[in-house]
């Protein structure tokens, strides 16, 4: 999860993974407690690279593994950080990457880790608090040319679950007839033969992401033609 430093050891440079899940109508945001003295309560799970380790996405992972206890459904380098701002290893670069947890899948949390909306994070070293915001806007940047929501969802699910995980990356509400025209559009998923019970109403249909195979690479949803509220 972390490294402990030797005061008399300054690390090169430190490696954060930002894991993300839905939780609500919000992402969540994985943190650890921090050790005691540390500065700060809570910190963004991070490490330091070990002889092991052959690429940083190793680590990356390594550090993922190690506060999820299972791998994330998907990770993706957000980039290097080393503008200054305060984190808790004290190294003057940070590389920072971005995990994804499937919904209904995050771990529970318990007395050293837990589950902060990203709308309610506690204080945070600054570099780290940038990191989290660089993570976020990443999945936001891709949320239409990747299958970056579909990460955030297990491997069966109902439109509506999918439309709320498309909602939480744009940061605003989605019209649902026309989503569910551009999803039709994108063919990028089919319906199983499984079925929900959602309250009182009528089953909902479960779907899978299951992208018809073209000669041309296709674009994810288009949402310059889903008229948000």
């Amino acid at each position: 999860m972390r490294d402990r430093i030797s005061p008399a050891r300054r690390p090169g440079y430190s490696v954060d993974t930002v894991l993300l899940t839905p939780v609500g109508r919000h992402l969540a945001v994985l943190l650890v407690r921090a050790p005691e003295g540390s500065g700060e309560r809570w910190v963004v799970p991070w490490g330091l690279p070990k002889a092991h380790d052959a690429a940083l996405s190793d680590t990356g992972a390594r550090i993922a593994r190690s506060a999820l206890a299972t791998a994330p459904s998907w990770m993706h380098q957000v980039g290097a950080f080393s503008d200054g701002r305060r984190h808790p290893s004290d190294a003057d670069l940070t590389i920072g990457f971005v995990g994804t947890v499937p919904l209904g899948a995050h771990v529970a949390p318990g007395e050293d880790s837990a589950w902060f909306p990203i709308i309610e994070l506690p204080p945070l070293s600054p570099r780290q608090r940038a990191i989290i915001d660089s993570s976020v806007a990443l999945l936001r940047v891709k949320a239409d040319s990747a299958p970056v929501a579909f990460r955030l969802l297990p491997s069966t699910f109902t439109l509506s679950d999918l439309q709320r995980v498309y909602e939480m990356l744009l940061g605003q509400r989605l019209h649902k007839a026309s989503f569910r025209r551009a999803l039709q559009a994108a063919t990028l998923v089919e319906p199983t033969e499984e079925w929900r019970s959602e309250g009182r109403g009528r089953p909902a249909q479960l779907f899978k992401y299951a992208p018809r195979r073209r000669r041309r690479a296709r674009r994810g949803l288009r949402f310059d033609q889903v008229h948000a509220w």
